[in-house]
């Protein structure tokens, strides 16, 4: 069975932009040749690669419920 030339994706050069601003070129199937990928999230700033604490954002009160529905369970959570 002859292989179509579409079965695999266009595999290309282009360049990342870390958070910093550090710049390097790689090969990928993001965009085309030459684009430009701009990471917002990367493992210079990232908690889980630089083992800094996380903050937990409250939106709309839902931690607030939860803590109150569940708080008295002692699952570990902040006292």
């Amino acid at each position: 069975m002859a292989r179509k030339e579409t079965d695999h994706p266009d595999y290309h050069f282009i360049k990342v932009v870390m958070t910093n601003g550090t710049e390097y070129t790689t090969r990928s199937t993001y965009g085309k040749e030459g684009d430009t990928l701009n990471l917002d999230i990367d493992p210079n700033t990232h908690p889980a690669w630089t083992g800094g604490t996380q903050q937990l954002l409250d939106r709309g009160g839902r931690v607030s419920r939860f803590n109150s529905k569940f708080g008295g369970l002692g699952l570990g959570g902040k006292k």
